[in-house]
């Protein structure tokens, strides 16, 4: 027997860090993203003979270990260890004898979700294999726990219930890790235009999120006035940019990407740098009108808006600068699980 999920990676489009429990417990977040047809796989094969092994093929690591309640947290299979401790600890009571084989299509710190996304499609094949009792907020929860408490992993609530849930959805944050989810029904037409106008672009840059984050979240904690405006200025854009999709407002929604652009940059240092800005203003000079950087900054994917037909040549005055673009579809679906 062969058990397979798949989840999808997101596009933050506003709101993002609003989603950090430091600010959305005191004030409130909300955020608004969209998922896209690039993902997350696990694969979990039944095993009889007394190991577990566990593949992460699109990073070359892998780990062999006889059963146990507790595996070795190696380097870059840390979520892979942490989702198997949590099954074992909370359903099974007892270790397992398997083979994971994980593949994921954005390398890790890229901006769009990718180490939650993860967690949810290891989550979801476990899931499956043992036919627990799950739903959508519950696996989406249970994801963010073993990253965020578990593993003691910097970061925000929406990516985990992005990959679960699916679509595109405008997410609230509450204090007693109250969530709401919030699915729009965007006319398809607006989607494809959407899709359209919007570059997905791989700066080629590496970063580390986790250090960016734990700056925001002390601003917050220290009461930084002009942090905390900031973020109240992303929240703001997360409003404006669920109105503008609904009614299909296009010539609004560069306007309003900049809006949280201008802010965000402000919500702590690293989050640009000089090569980000100028990537960002040779877009804007040749046709994109608002962008932002995907994720917690720093590098990775930037999102540039760019409508009447220019996003062919921001794509060829971007090429100097060595990066690439990823062409991507939205999709409607989340976490999905089979078996063979």
């Amino acid at each position: 027997m062969i058990i397979r999920s798949k989840a999808p990676l997101r596009i933050g489009l506003a709101g993002g860090g609003t989603d950090l429990e430091t600010y959305s417990d005191r004030y409130g977040g909300a955020v608004l993203n969209a998922t896209i047809s690039m993902y997350a796989y696990a694969t979990i094969q039944p095993r009889e003979d007394g190991l577990i092994v566990i593949n992460a093929v699109d990073r070359g690591i892998g780990l062999r270990t006889p059963v146990a309640v507790d595996i070795p947290m190696k380097e870059g299979l840390y979520l892979h260890a942490g989702v198997y401790h949590r099954i074992v600890k909370e359903f099974t009571g007892k270790p397992l004898s398997f083979e994971l084989t994980t593949l994921v299509d954005a390398p890790p710190g890229s901006g769009l979700g990718s180490s939650s996304t993860l967690v949810v499609a290891i989550l979801g094949a476990f899931t499956e294999w043992l036919g627990l009792p799950l739903g959508e907020y519950d696996i989406a929860r249970l994801a963010y726990e073993i990253e965020r408490i578990d593993l003691k992993m910097a970061g925000g609530k929406q990516d985990q219930y992005a990959a679960t849930f699916g679509g595109v959805n405008f997410m609230e944050f509450y204090n007693d890790d109250k969530v709401i989810v919030n699915p729009l029904r965007i006319n398809a037409s607006y989607l494809n235009e959407l899709s359209y106008n919007l570059i997905l672009y791989h700066t080629e840059v590496s970063r580390l999120s986790t250090q960016i984050i734990e700056m925001q979240q002390k601003s917050v904690l220290q009461q930084h006035a002009s942090s905390i405006e900031a973020m109240h200025g992303i929240k703001e854009q997360a409003v404006m940019m669920k109105e503008a999709l609904l009614r299909g407002e296009f010539e609004k929604i560069g306007a309003i990407l900049d809006f949280g652009w201008q802010h965000k940059k402000k919500m702590a240092e690293g989050i640009t740098n000089s090569y980000l800005d100028e990537i960002y203003a040779t877009a804007m000079q040749n046709g994109a009108t608002g962008g932002k950087i995907s994720g917690a900054g720093g590098g990775g994917f930037m999102v540039l808006y760019c409508p009447n037909n220019t996003r062919g040549d921001v794509i060829r005055a971007l090429h100097r600068f060595g990066g690439q673009v990823k062409r991507y579809e939205f999709t409607t679906t989340g976490l999905t699980t089979w078996r063979i």
